[in-house]
């Protein structure tokens, strides 16, 4: 399984200087968006809290405790703070190392497993495919947990491979319980349960019975648990309500009743598939069928039929869950682009030519769908911003249409297929969701708030720093992190209700006792909706605008004996 195939020719220095071009790709537009809500503001400005804080045990969100996920990447993101300030680009890094960390890995164990064609060209799948590139540019947990379950995978893959000596099987298996225990820390029980029933699942539909006898089952439980339960057990004396929240109601309610209200058909997750492997979706089939048809190693164990039933297993698993989000199958990404990468270098000039040529008329349809964006324009994001966007969706396109072209040009001079060829179709699909996500901040620098931060700075700037932050109905994921000041929620406690439930006088139960604490206070700030705004402004309630936009407005309590200025008309920016 690993001579490679003799119609390839692969060049070291161009496979460095491919990996060079992809980081500065993934690496340099990183702080080019402002934060979206929910989970990028989320997670930011968690890991700001337990930064200036310096309480690294209690995750804190907002000011309130907040145990729905574990800590890895709190603290990841907490260190970045720590070592390059706080910043968009640094609430994101980690989740873009861990997605660049994925694409490697991917092609090292393709190329270890099977053979180095393999291994670059699954890199250069993974790397293309939106799904992976996409959510390796926001702050969201799913990436982090997609990498160390990868690892899981890799190591497990790497692990078995025949006449490999037995040092090198443990350590292979000793990064494979580690990753989990990572995997763990970064999401929860998934990242034990996902890949101990692929393993059984696996051993049952193989008969591969001997594998559990090279898992090092003793020593990799030592290092699972050495890494897993000093924070579970430090936790837990600091915070007795723990435990039962989060094993309980995180990760078991969340996955089988419809409390976390994100409710979703059964084939939810076969749309964001199809659009996540969008480039390879011509070849997907003729991959799997070869894959399939691969025999085993010499020493029984089926790599293909493992990385299938991960695959399988892992989107059945999310698809009858009672919670569904875009991101909870991106675990399978990885398998499914080592896959093709093993029958791309199969594919002949004809067949590829074939493909692009496809995929240059999808790009001319979409540029004229395009066109039309403003349509979808609404009261909350007006057709003004969709055409800005346009232009940006646009020149993705074209761009991607340019590279596709030159891709053609490369098959056209070349006898069979060639890695200039397809990293050239690749690059087209990597820079239309790189052009194409940031010029998304159309809506992103609205969504998020910051352009009213300067002034709401300013005002916290002039007040005493026990001065409260009213969140009044509403909780906002970006603006505590953009402020850098967290909130005291009144009568709607959203997602922080546990917290709530368990420091009650963190917050204000109704309105009506937010007013009255409103008037007793000297200083005072409140983010209010405008529809309450306007009504609590009808009611008279002594408020001086300082910053707004069509979805907020922050007021500041009107120092006694002074005229409330009358309310700005126009947005703050």
């Amino acid at each position: 399984m690993n001579e490679m195939p003799s119609r390839l020719t692969l060049n070291r220095t161009t496979i460095l200087l491919l990996l060079l071009a992809l980081a500065v790709i993934w690496f340099v537009p990183l702080g080019w968006r402002h934060l979206l809500p929910s989970d990028e503001g989320r997670y930011a400005e968690m890991a700001r809290e337990m930064f200036v804080t310096g309480d690294w045990i209690t995750p804190r969100y907002n000011g309130y405790k907040y145990f729905e996920k574990p800590p890895l990447q709190t603290w990841a993101n907490a260190l970045t703070f720590a070592w390059f300030g706080i910043g968009e680009w640094q609430a994101r890094l980690y989740t873009a190392l861990t997605g660049f960390a994925g694409v490697l890995l991917i092609g090292f164990t393709g190329a270890r497993v099977f053979n180095a064609a393999t291994g670059v060209f699954a890199a250069l799948v993974l790397a293309t495919s939106p799904y992976w590139n996409l959510m390796g540019h926001f702050n969201t947990l799913d990436m982090g947990l997609s990498f160390w379950m990868e690892l899981s995978l890799c190591a497990l893959l790497l692990a078995q491979r025949p006449n490999l000596p037995a040092a090198g099987v443990r350590a292979w298996m000793w990064v494979c319980w580690a990753s989990m225990a990572l995997a763990v820390l970064s999401k929860g029980l998934v990242g034990l349960i996902l890949p101990g029933a692929v393993l059984v699942l696996y051993t049952l539909i193989a008969r591969d019975w001997a594998l559990w006898k090279r898992l090092h089952l003793i020593g990799g439980l030592i290092i699972f648990f050495a890494i897993v339960t000093p924070w579970f057990v430090l936790v837990q004396q600091r915070n007795p309500e723990f435990l039962n929240f989060f094993f309980i109601v995180q990760q078991f309610k969340r996955y089988l009743t419809p409390e976390q209200n994100r409710p979703g058909p059964f084939y939810y997750f076969v749309p964001v598939l199809l659009v996540g492997f969008l480039p390879w979706l011509s070849v997907t089939v003729q991959s799997l069928r070869h894959a399939w048809r691969l025999p085993r190693q010499p020493n029984g164990f089926a790599p293909v039929t493992l990385m299938l039933v991960w695959t399988v297993f892992i989107f059945l698993f999310f698809s009858a869950s009672h919670s569904k989000l875009l991101s909870y199958t991106l675990p399978i990404a990885p398998p499914i682009a080592l896959m093709i990468g093993m029958y791309l270098p199969l594919v002949t000039r004809d067949q590829l030519r074939r493909h692009l040529a496809g995929y240059a008329l999808f790009l001319v349809v979409a540029a004229f769908i395009a066109l039309f964006l403003p349509r979808f324009g609404s009261a909350r994001n007006p057709a003004e911003l969709y055409a800005e966007y346009r232009t940006w969706v646009l020149a993705a396109l074209g761009v991607a249409f340019v590279l596709t072209l030159a891709a053609l040009w490369l098959n056209r001079r070349s006898r069979a297929i060639s890695l200039g060829t397809v990293a050239s179709f690749g690059a087209a699909w990597l820079l239309l969701g790189t052009i194409a996500g940031t010029g998304h901040d159309v809506f992103g620098r609205l969504s998020s708030g910051a352009p009213l931060a300067p002034a709401i700075k300013a005002e916290l700037a002039k007040v005493p720093a026990d001065t409260p932050f009213y969140s009044v109905g509403v909780l906002d994921h970006t603006l505590p992190f953009y402020v850098g000041h967290t909130m005291i929620m009144v009568e709607h406690p959203d997602e922080l209700a546990f917290g709530v439930s368990v420091e009650p006088q963190k917050w204000v139960p109704t309105v009506d006792a937010w007013k009255a604490r409103w008037m007793a206070d000297r200083y005072a700030l409140a983010l209010i909706p405008p529809p309450t705004y306007d009504r609590l402004l009808k009611e008279g309630l002594p408020m001086q605008v300082i910053a707004r936009d069509p979805r907020r407005v922050v007021v500041a309590k009107p120092l006694a004996g002074s005229a409330a200025p009358a309310p700005l008309e126009k947005s703050a920016q």
